[in-house]
């Protein structure tokens, strides 16, 4: 069942259709494929609305938050981990300006929500920082464990953590899942030290590419609950106790053969034999670095004198 929802920024229930609901007789809504970070489902959304008085884009009706919580927690990706190498560089590069704005901290803590099987929390943690990660699908979780990483199965609503405890909060690709992105914002200018660092990397729905392919931008799916612009992401983080001081057009690196993986969602054929050829020559593990202008990192501080 679907539900309305008013806008997350500024409460108004005053929205304007930007994009119809094209999953209506689609057989895979609300199938937890749907909901996998190396999903395909281009395309395939709820109806998405721009709020009149401050200008969020979202999706509304959609899933209630109950249901959409239950189909994280059932996510199995293993598609996921044959990127990972991709995944590694992206991180790396990421991981820099974070670096620089730290500098003189002496062993950092850092908390990464939404981090899946883990791979940022490996590459900050070999960098002397202590990590941790807060996960809900079960899989994912399981696996970061695995690999020794202290992860929590869970969201920040259901898992305690100490206030103040934390000197850097990540947010990778993860706050346009949200049901309630204002809130978890709070939630973590709770755990955040005094002046600490949160960074957030996610869509962005102001960019050029959206306004040029309209409908078709591949970053409409049935996951995407928020799209937020540079200027929404902004007040929002202002209004939930943070100061912006950069935000940045960020890319990501991705193998070949992870690439020509998600042509399935157009031709399944022809996405393996171009996936059979690129390994026959060699060249799937091949990383190819991607930066069409419509993905965006924030940093902002946790102003300490907040109401």
């Amino acid at each position: 069942m679907t539900v309305s929802v008013p806008c997350n920024l500024c409460g108004s229930p005053d929205a304007r259709l930007l994009f119809p609901n094209t999953l209506d007789g689609d057989a895979d809504s609300g199938s937890t494929d749907r909901y996998r970070c190396t999903s395909s489902g281009y395309g395939r959304h709820h109806a998405i609305v721009r709020c009149r008085r401050c200008g969020l884009v979202y999706a509304c009706p959609r899933e209630g938050d109950d249901t959409v919580e239950r189909s994280y927690e059932a996510v199995v990706d293993e598609l996921y981990l044959e990127e990972r190498r991709g995944r590694v560089l992206t991180f790396e590069r990421n991981f820099r300006p974070i670096l620089k704005l730290m500098e003189g901290i002496s062993h950092p803590r850092l908390l990464d929500v939404g981090c899946y099987v883990g791979i940022f929390l490996e590459i900050a943690a070999g960098h002397g920082w202590e990590v941790c990660g807060v996960e809900p699908s079960l899989w994912a979780a399981e696996e970061a464990r695995r690999r020794g990483l202290r992860v929590y199965t869970g969201t920040l609503r259901s898992v305690e953590l100490p206030p103040a405890s934390f000197d850097v909060v990540t947010l990778w690709d993860v706050i346009e899942h949200f049901t309630d992105p204002r809130e978890e914002l709070c939630r973590i200018n709770r755990v955040l030290k005094p002046g600490g660092l949160v960074c957030i990397h996610t869509i962005d729905i102001g960019s050029l590419l959206p306004r040029i392919l309209g409908p078709h931008w591949p970053w409409l799916m049935e996951m995407h609950l928020y799209y937020f612009s540079r200027q929404t992401m902004a007040e929002m983080l202002r209004t939930t106790g943070f100061e912006v001081i950069r935000q940045f057009t960020q890319g990501r690196y991705v193998l070949l053969d992870y690439l020509l993986a998600q042509l399935s969602a157009a031709s399944p054929t022809l996405s393996n034999t171009l996936r059979r050829a690129a390994r026959r020559v060699g060249v799937g593990g091949l990383p190819i670095p991607v930066n069409l202008g419509d993905l965006f990192t924030t940093l902002a501080r946790k102003v300490e004198d907040h109401g």
